[in-house]
């Protein structure tokens, strides 16, 4: 008796390997969003609680702060939007398995929209405050808290629905989707893995503001002295991590990963990257460079980076399934080219405007950004 739900009667109008690598480049994308957001708000938050006193260095943290705080309703735009295509293309290729972990923990999942709009206002709120003046750290931290608890709902969800073992327990548990699946000891490594990296990325972010000629001289030096030390050091606890969130999976997963060559061409490009981020980092700190040449460096590092683990997770995950007799790869697929094509050619149309809309901003006439 199979543990998934019946086989959707409606064919895949696309096939397989199309909605994979548009799911696995939206989802890296979103990532990178994510990444941004956890750890640039976390290291705003810091700045301003270092730098609540008049004068000094503690003016520098305050002024460094803003060129974070500034941004983050922007990327979380990012990060919803981003967020929405990976999601759709989740629900296409694993829609038996996403379906039944999301109603299971049903009271979390929902609770998602009501967190993601009270973090969005305390960043708006956060930001106010900075350019006020005033450090208001604890809006920062109230902000990441309820990033961090986001995080670990969809965490969860996408672990759980790895799990069908636990399923028939949880539903008989309690049908109301208020329960949280048994202990699992790959969720914690994995959420771990996002949050250092998101101090990685913010780094890495550091560093490319440090380019942004509206921030002043000062400002943008300790960004990237600051922004290349924090990557050192979250990189190397990235690492840590990773290794703990490889060898907390079954043997079969691992073995599937080492044997797999995309898998494991995509954990060397991982690794590759972490460690290019570190020796960047390490050169940034020493060196603070302000210059566009830098960030872009960081910016391109952070994307190679992000490629690489979200190709080993989709292996991850398929691998896990396929133990559980779910491979995605056998599905009914009835193409409908004209619209693929159709679709194709919009969505070459989208990712040219937006990259119009960045020309755009980025030929803007910079404005000073000194706050106090």
């Amino acid at each position: 008796m199979s543990l998934f739900p019946a086989v959707d009667p409606i064919p895949l109008p696309a096939p397989v390997w199309l909605f994979k690598l548009l799911h696995i480049v939206t989802l890296a994308l979103h990532f990178c969003a994510v990444e941004l957001l956890l750890g640039g708000l976390l290291v705003a938050t810091c700045l301003c609680f270092f730098g609540g006193l008049r004068g000094g260095a503690p003016l520098l943290r305050l002024n460094a702060a803003a060129s974070l705080t500034r941004r983050l309703p922007i990327v979380m735009t990012y990060v919803i939007n981003l967020g929405v295509p990976p999601l759709l293309f989740t629900q296409v290729l694993y829609g038996r398995a996403f379906y039944t972990s999301s109603v299971l923990i049903g009271m979390y999942w929902i609770s998602v929209i009501v967190l993601l709009m009270a973090c969005y206002w305390l960043l708006y709120r956060f930001n106010a405050a900075v350019e006020r003046g005033r450090s208001a750290w604890w809006l920062g931290l109230a902000a990441w808290l309820l990033a961090g608890t986001i995080a670990r709902i969809l965490s969860t969800t996408m672990t759980l629905m790895i799990r069908p073992e636990v399923w028939t327990a949880m539903y008989s548990a309690s049908a109301m989707g208020n329960h949280l699946p048994p202990h699992d000891p790959t969720l914690m490594p994995r959420w771990l893995f996002m949050l250092t990296g998101g101090l990685a990325f913010a780094g890495l972010w550091m560093v490319w503001l440090a380019a942004r000629k509206q921030i002043e001289t000062p400002v943008r030096s300790y960004l990237a002295g600051l922004g290349g030390k924090l990557a050192v050091a979250a990189a190397v606890a990235q690492v840590l991590v990773a290794h703990f969130v490889f060898h907390n999976q079954p043997d079969k997963v691992r073995e599937g990963l080492a044997a797999n060559p995309l898998y494991f061409g995509a954990g060397l490009a991982w690794f590759g990257a972490i460690g290019l981020i570190g020796l960047t980092g390490a050169w940034a700190g020493f060196k603070k460079p302000t210059t566009a040449a830098a960030g872009w460096l960081c910016a391109l590092l952070g994307l190679l980076a992000a490629a690489g683990f979200t190709v080993v997770r989709d292996g991850i995950r398929d691998l896990t399934l396929s133990g559980h007799n779910y491979d995605v790869w056998q599905q009914t697929v009835v193409t409908n080219w004209p619209v693929v094509g159709l679709f194709l050619v919009l969505f070459v149309a989208g990712l040219a405007a937006v990259g119009w809309l960045v020309s755009v901003m980025m030929r803007a006439k910079p404005v000073s950004e000194k706050v106090v």
